[in-house]
């Protein structure tokens, strides 16, 4: 099916970040967006139904559940969001 649509220049823009980002075309993008929008939250496997047993360790469970939203943060993204703060609390030993 095809499906042309009017959207505003800040959301082509976003779609074309996240696009290249993934290494995907737009149009790829645009349509994995609008398939997640209309698969209800409850179709999606539990993280029971996916692990092996009751503390597995492997945190595939977890992986897959982002795995839909991975390449939506840029590196340097990633990188602020979780770079530690020094501490000034107690010295540090660079020797």
């Amino acid at each position: 099916m095809t499906i042309t649509l009017d959207i505003k220049p800040e959301v082509q823009a976003e779609l074309a970040r996240q696009a290249a980002v993934q290494g995907r075309a737009i149009e790829a993008v645009a349509v994995a967006l609008l398939e997640e929008a209309v698969h209800p939250i409850a179709a999606l496997p539990t993280a029971s139904a996916d692990a092996t047993g009751p503390g597995d360790g492997t945190g595939q469970a977890l992986i897959d559940a982002f795995a839909e939203i991975r390449g939506l943060l840029t590196d340097e993204e990633i990188d602020r969001m979780f770079t530690r703060s020094p501490s000034t609390a107690r010295p540090v030993d660079l020797s």
